[in-house]
């Protein structure tokens, strides 16, 4: 990719710099004091090629405007140094960084073996600088070969790794090394929400990683250079005006390279015939370059009137070039992260950016084997101008990553930990085992009763048991573990493999830990309780443990309405009223595992009193105690029952003997049914204009009852752009269960078979 940045002083570094680590600043001044006052942290970064320093350049500017926590060293190393790739070590020396060390590390050969010879002299000839060095923490960017050598030196002489843009998902070789690279880091800096959730997949430390942006976004978002004019005539002529040219930049597929070379070839034909002024910069130093050079030679690319072919532009001039350009077409990662900053439309050839997250602005073919595909792509794609896209940043990267730095604690153990969900043993995998229906045991704790299931891996109830909820701590975990080691023993017999046990509790849980913390008032002797130890050291199986509504709405994204769906708030209404919000694909549990509470929503100030201490909640209206309530009252009155109605002396009346009512006619029933539904209705429309979900769905027993109450109420009180969200009656059975099971089934799938 692309180099050099110049005058980074004169960038906007201030912005919204806490976005995603609010605490930092306490945790900095914590970490200072231990590791002491004076003590500034060595860093050393180390830049290999001209794509890599586009990035690290901001970060080091950014490092050396604060020399009082900061000492700078840089190691250069790779293509930098070599004169066919343009030998950009200059512009590191333009931008006044001093190069503490030069490592000539490059076997040149451009193929697999010098590839490989590559990384074993840079292994050899990079303990001696790290030995002089002594860094404190060392910076390595991406997925290159020789980023994959600075790792690995790292960690074996136990120096920390901070890994810029790790998580990404790309093709070819380069996603290997780029996961290889993460494993070894101990800090990682990605770009994107889902590089950061791949990370954390991968089984990284959340804590140790910082969603910050792409640090040249700080540039790109901050680029306003008026004399661009002087720029496109410099590189492309006189004659040639803005949106009139193309940028070429193509790399060789290091997995495939005479189908890579053979598509550059296409490509270069196409672009002949296109007939456009184009800028093509040379291909980087992969394992096939040297014949795509060769093919460009062939074909006369540095003589053609049309074609201005170079080795090296400078970043803050590159940017202007592919800013105003017509179109950028080839395989590089800055035409799928850098150019959608400027809305430019770019063609993305084969696979090597094939899982990359792109803007709208990118057309890919991913097949390019004839010319006429590839021709085809630039009469549709050249000329346009797309939204500008932010997917890899804001331009707040370099703040939040030096901040980042000044929260590393240097006295904190220096091996790594790797957070894998809970797993008590391993399972070996046999004839038997594939044969078997891989199961979850869900575990339900309601008000009233204990429910335990067996649960397939398409959702079916293969087995339950229930059982009342007994009111003491002692024998509700008893039962408990009594309930689930009957079930495992079924479900041997069902031929049944239980992959691990799911809960679904009512109350505030940190499922981090499989805590209940405070529990509702209908469960007693449930506060600060520990479900996953005893279950887990019972059975030997890993247990997750989470609130009833989270576990309703995450058995919607896994087994109803809301698969697929990226947004989706659901509400369950039955004893009380509880509920999930889905957001981006996941569950949102909030700072202190409160969020989603939506049956304390206030929707009144002077409604009756709430369970929860507070009044006006939808839960003191909406819930089957609260209808339950109002029957009583008006059975003590003799105001519920109607012609057709009995309730028995020995039976309690409760909420569907008014709903029963309300169906009957009884007109004082029908208008509690009506205010509740309206309560609800009114938490319904707070949640739309507050998180603005694609589906609302009503969960529970009183769901059906409420639902076009609801839907009249957001007719009337939304606003019109959420109006139309659709709102919808749940088709789950049992969606606590099935919410439980589903914690058990999405994650231990992923690692067995």
């Amino acid at each position: 990719m692309e180099i050099n940045v110049h005058s980074y002083q004169e960038l906007c570094l201030q912005g919204p710099h806490e976005l995603y680590f609010k605490d930092l600043s306490k945790r900095k001044k914590q970490v200072m004091e231990k590791n002491g006052n004076n003590r500034k942290l060595r860093v050393c970064v180390a830049t290999c090629n001209r794509a890599d320093y586009s990035k690290l350049a901001p970060i080091m500017f950014g490092i050396k405007t604060e020399p009082e926590f900061f000492d700078l060293d840089v190691v250069v190393l790779g293509s930098h140094l070599i004169d066919d790739y343009g030998n950009t070590y200059r512009m590191i020396e333009q931008d006044d960084f001093d190069i503490n060390t030069r490592l000539h590390t490059i076997v040149r050969g451009e193929d697999e073996a010098a590839m490989v010879e590559s990384v074993g002299l840079a292994l050899v000839k990079l303990p001696d600088v790290l030995n002089r060095l002594k860094p404190d923490i060392m910076i390595v960017h991406g997925d290159r070969f020789d980023a994959l050598a600075l790792a690995t030196s790292a960690a074996l002489m136990n120096i920390r790794i901070l890994h810029i843009e790790g998580g990404e998902v790309s093709g070819t070789i380069d996603d290997s090394i780029r996961h290889a690279i993460t494993k070894l880091a101990h800090y990682h800096v990605c770009c994107t929400r889902s590089a950061e959730q791949h990370l954390i997949s991968m089984c990284e430390d959340h804590d140790r990683i910082l969603l910050a942006g792409c640090p040249s976004y700080d540039k790109l978002l901050c680029a306003k250079n008026k004399d661009y004019m002087s720029i496109i005539r410099m590189w492309l002529g006189d004659d040639v005006k803005p949106k009139d040219y193309i940028v070429a930049l193509q790399h060789p597929v290091t997995t495939d390279i005479k189908h890579s070379i053979k598509m550059f070839e296409l490509t270069l034909d196409a672009l002949i015939s296109f007939n456009k002024r184009t800028l093509v910069l040379f291909p980087n130093i992969d394992a096939g370059s040297k014949e795509m050079v060769r093919v460009m030679r062939k074909k006369g690319i540095e003589h053609h009137p049309n074609f201005r072919a170079v080795k090296h532009v400078p970043f803050d001039q590159f940017i202007q070039l592919v800013a105003h350009a017509g179109c950028m077409i080839g395989n590089s990662s800055c035409g799928v992260r850098e150019v959608g900053a400027f809305g430019t439309p770019v063609i993305n050839l084969g696979t090597r950016q094939i899982g990359r997250e792109t803007g709208e602005n990118v057309l890919h073919v991913r097949d390019a084997d004839t010319q006429d595909k590839i021709l085809q792509a630039l009469h549709l794609q050249f000329g346009k101008q797309y939204p500008c896209s932010k997917i890899y940043g804001d331009g707040n990267a370099v703040p939040r990553i030096l901040k980042f730095l000044k929260s590393i604690d240097l006295q904190e153990p220096l091996q790594k930990k790797f957070c894998f969900p809970p797993v008590k043993d391993n399972i070996s995998q046999d004839i038997d085992h594939i044969l078997e229906t891989l199961s979850a045991l869900a575990v339900d704790l309601g008000g009233t009763n204990l429910r335990v299931a067996i649960v397939s891996m398409k959702g079916e109830i293969v087995k339950k048991y229930t059982q009342f909820n007994p009111k003491t701590y002692e024998e509700r975990i008893n039962l408990i573990l009594q309930m689930c080691v009957e079930a495992a023993a079924e479900a041997v017999k069902l031929n049944c493999r239980i992959l691990g046990v799911g809960i679904s509790t009512g109350g505030r849980v940190n499922p981090r830990e499989g805590i209940v913390l405070h529990s509702t008032k209908l469960i007693q002797e449930w506060n600060s309780v520990d479900l996953r130890t005893p279950l887990s050291d019972t059975l030997h199986l890993p247990v997750w443990v989470d609130n009833d509504g989270n576990c309703a709405a995450m058995a919607e994204r896994k087994f109803g309405q809301g698969k697929g769906l990226e947004n989706f708030v659901t509400f369950i209404t039955g004893t009380g009223i509880g509920g999930g919000i889905i957001h981006q694909h996941e569950l949102i549990h909030g700072s202190s595992f409160c969020a989603a509470e939506l049956g304390h929503l206030v929707v009144s100030l002077d409604g009756p009193d709430c369970s929860c201490g507070s009044h006006g909640c939808i839960e003191a209206y909406a819930s089957g105690m609260a209808l339950q309530k109002e029957a009583k009252k008006l059975h003590d009155e003799d105001l519920l029952l109607v012609e057709g109605m009995s309730v028995p002396k020995d039976e309690a009346v409760s909420a569907l003997h008014l709903i029963q009512a309300a169906k009957l006619g009884n007109v004082k029933a029908q208008s509690i049914l009506r205010t509740a539904g309206k309560a609800l209705g009114l938490g319904v429309v707070n949640i739309l204009h507050t998180v603005n979900p694609s589906l609302v769905i009503l969960s529970g027993i009183l769901a059906s009852h409420y639902i076009h109450i609801v839907k009249d109420v957001i007719r009337q009180q939304a606003l019109p752009s959420v109006q139309d969200v659709d709102v919808v009656v749940s088709d789950l059975v049992d969606p606590a269960l099935l919410g439980a099971a589903s914690m058990v089934l999405d994650y231990t799938t992923r690692r067995i078979y």
